[in-house]
C-alpha cells in the first residue's frame, strides 16, 4: 500500500497524534542525562544544527522554494534567533538547574503567553475561558517556580524576600526562570512565525531557523565553554541523535503534517502530554521526586493549559454555537469593552466595535 500524506485516517491516528509530543517529553528527559558529560550551550546548539539541516534536505526532496528578499530573510533571522538561540539557550540552561519534568511543564505554560500577546499584539480573542485558563495558569506557574518558603509567607500576609533573590547571579542559578523565559521567547516565536509564513515556505523557513538559531549558541559556546565532547560516550551520542532527529526534526515535521490535515483542534487539546510523558519518564528514569506544592502547580498549569487552548470549543459546547461563531462573538466583546474604558462616549450597540486600542 503507497504511502500517502493526505490520508485523514493518517492524522487522525492516535499514534501519529500522540508521538510529536512523547518525542518531546522524552527528548528532555534524555536531555537532562546527557548535560552532565557536555555543557548546555553546545548542546542547544548541535540539537538545533543537524536538525536543521535535515528539515532543508526534507524541503529540498519535495522541491520546495527557497526564501526570496529581504523581508523573508529578515523575519527568519529574527525567528532563529529568539526561538532557535534564546529559546534552545534557556532550555538547556535551565535544565542544568531543574529537573526534566517540572522543567517541561513550565515550558508547556507557552499557550498561556502566546494568548496575551496575540491578544494584544494580533487582536485575537482570549474569551471567558481563556481569561479563567490565564488566572489558573499564573496560581499553577507560581507554585511550580517559588520556594514553597515564599508561598507561605505570602499566604500568612508577608511578601518579604530573601536579600540578594533578585541578584544576577541568583536569578541565573534559577532553573524554574529559565524555563519560562525559554518559554517567553518560544511563546515570541509562535507569533514571528506568522509573518515568516508570509514570505516564505513555513517548512523551509523553520530548517533555516533552526541553522541560524545554532551559530550564536556554537560560536557563544566555544567563546565561554570547555569540555563540549571530551567526556561524551556512545550512549550521550546515541542521547544527541534522539533529541536532533526525534525531539527536534521529525516532531516539527509531523506538527506541520497535522497542520496540514486539518488537525490543529486536536494538536491544541493533546499538547499537555508533553509535560506528562516528561514527568513519567524522568521519574521512572532519572529518579525525579516533585513536593506537593510542586504537583499542585503541575496540574493546575495542565488545566489551564487545556483550558487555554479549547477555550472556542468550551464557549462553543456551553453556548450551543459553533466555535467560530463563539470567537466572533467573543471578539466582538472584547473590542466593545476594551474601546468603552478608553473612548467612554462611544456606545457600543451603535457603533460597530473597532480593533482594539491596547
Amino acid at each position: 500500500m503507497s504511502f500517502n500524506p493526505s490520508t485523514p485516517a493518517l492524522a487522525k491516528s492516535p499514534i501519529v497524534l500522540v508521538a510529536p509530543f512523547f518525542f518531546l517529553g522524552t527528548a528532555m528527559v534524555v536531555m537532562k542525562f546527557v548535560l552532565p558529560h557536555t555543557t548546555p550551550l553546545f548542546l542547544a546548539g548541535f540539537r538545533l544544527l543537524p536538525a536543521g539541516l535535515l528539515v532543508l534536505l526534507v524541503g529540498a526532496i519535495a522541491k520546495l522554494p527557497q526564501p526570496q528578499g529581504w523581508k523573508a530573510w529578515s523575519w527568519i533571522a529574527l525567528f532563529g534567533l529568539v526561538d532557535g538561540a534564546l529559546f534552545q539557550g534557556f532550555l538547556s540552561e535551565g535544565l542544568v538547574h531543574t529537573g526534566a519534568g517540572l522543567g517541561a511543564v513550565l515550558i508547556d505554560a507557552q499557550p498561556m503567553i502566546v494568548a496575551v500577546l496575540s491578544r494584544f499584539l494580533l487582536n485575537d480573542v482570549i474569551g471567558l475561558w481563556g481569561w479563567i485558563g490565564l488566572a489558573i495558569g499564573v496560581l499553577g506557574v507560581a507554585l511550580c517556580g517559588l520556594p514553597e518558603a515564599a508561598i507561605q509567607s505570602t499566604l500568612q500576609g508577608h511578601l518579604s524576600l530573601p536579600t540578594g533573590a533578585f541578584s544576577w547571579a541568583t536569578l541565573m542559578q534559577s532553573g524554574e526562570l529559565l524555563m519560562i523565559l525559554a518559554a517567553l521567547a518560544m511563546s515570541f516565536g509562535t507569533i514571528i512565525v506568522t509573518y515568516v509564513r508570509k514570505y516564505a515556505d513555513p517548512i523551509v523557513g523553520t530548517g533555516w531557523h533552526m541553522i541560524i538559531g545554532a551559530v550564536p549558541l556554537l560560536l557563544l559556546s566555544a567563546l565561554t565553554e570547555a569540555g563540549q565532547v571530551s567526556g561524551l560516550n556512545l550512549g550521550d551520542w546515541a542521547g544527541l541523535g534522539y533529541t536532533t532527529i526525534f525531539g527536534t526534526a521529525i516532531t516539527y515535521g509531523m506538527f506541520f503534517y497535522l497542520a496540514a490535515t486539518g488537525n490543529v483542534t486536536s494538536v491544541s487539546a493533546l499538547i499537555f502530554l508533553t509535560p506528562v510523558f516528561a514527568l513519567l519518564f524522568s521519574n521512572l528514569t532519572l529518579g525525579e521526586q516533585l513536593t506537593r506544592q510542586e504537583w499542585i502547580g503541575v496540574v493546575l498549569t495542565l488545566v489551564s493549559v487545556y483550558l487555554v487552548n479549547q477555550r472556542h470549543e468550551l464557549a462553543a459546547k456551553f453556548a450551543g454555537s459553533s466555535p467560530v461563531v463563539v470567537a466572533l462573538r467573543e471578539g466582538a466583546i472584547e473590542a466593545a469593552t476594551v474601546n468603552s474604558s478608553v473612548h467612554p462616549s462611544v456606545n457600543p450597540s451603535v457603533n460597530p466595535p473597532p480593533h482594539s486600542d491596547s
